[in-house]
Formats: structure tokens, sequence, C-alpha cells
């Protein structure tokens, strides 16, 4: 995406996009290093872990950090991509709009939902297929209308 932006990039926008998307892959990564060290601890000492109760926090922690965090980060994510995408027009509008919709419902979810998380990928899949399929000419040609 960035190397269709070129001169259009606004660096604030910009700059939410690199800090939210780094933010969603940390919660990524940290949620799966306390997963991985309960699964460790689990198969070295299981009695010590589930009877001092910390088996319960571990895979507390590891939901939250996923499900509450990560997805916000994934909806601000979103909504700084949306924004960016509508500034310079290198997907059609209506992925944008979409954009900020499944922002808006990962952002006001709670983990209530629990399939919620699947938007943020499929959303991703439709940014990236609609600039495989666009050429730079189609798009230079929406940005001059």
């Amino acid at each position: 995406m960035r190397s269709r932006l070129g001169a259009l990039e606004d660096h604030f926008f910009a700059t939410v996009f690199m800090g939210s998307g780094l933010l969603y892959i940390a919660m990524i990564f940290t949620s799966a290093a306390m997963a991985a060290g309960l699964v460790r601890v689990l198969l070295n000492a299981p009695e010590s872990l589930i009877h001092t109760g910390g088996y319960v926090l571990g895979r507390a922690q590891v939901y939250q950090t996923m499900t509450v965090y990560g997805s916000k980060m994934a909806g601000v994510f979103m909504f700084s991509t949306s924004t960016i995408l509508l500034r310079t027009m290198i997907v059609p509008r209506w992925i944008a709009f979409v954009g900020y919709v499944f922002g808006t419902i990962l952002l006001l979810s709670v983990g209530t939902i629990v399939w919620v998380s699947l938007v943020f990928p499929l959303w991703v899949f439709l940014v990236s297929a609609a600039i495989l399929i666009e050429s730079p000419a189609q798009i230079a040609d929406r940005n001059d209308h």
C-alpha cells in the first residue's frame, strides 16, 4: 500500500497507521508468548499451575490481550488505513467505508461477539485483493475524476 501512496501520504495518519499496526503485532506476539508459557508449564508441572490458579490467570491474560486490546488496535488500524484510502483513492471507496464499519464494530465490541475478530483479516483481504487486481492506471483515472 505504501508504494502506491507516494507524495499523497499524510504524516499524521501514516504515524497512527504504523503505530497501531505495530501495537497489534506486538499484542499477537505477547499473547502467543503467554500461551506458549502456559503450555510449557502445563507439560512440566501441571499440578502446581492448576492448584495455584496460575492457569486461570494466564488464560485470562491471553484472552484479554487478544480479544479486547488486540481488537481495539485492529480497529484503530482500520480507521487510519480507511482514512488514508479515502484520501488517496487507491482502492474503491466502498472498501474504505467497510473499513470504518468494521473498525467501529471492533472498537465497540468488548468480547461479547466471539467471531468479531475475523472482520479484521477479512478487511485486510479485501484491501489486498483490490490493490493486486487494480492497475496503477485505473487508480490514476479514479483520482482524475
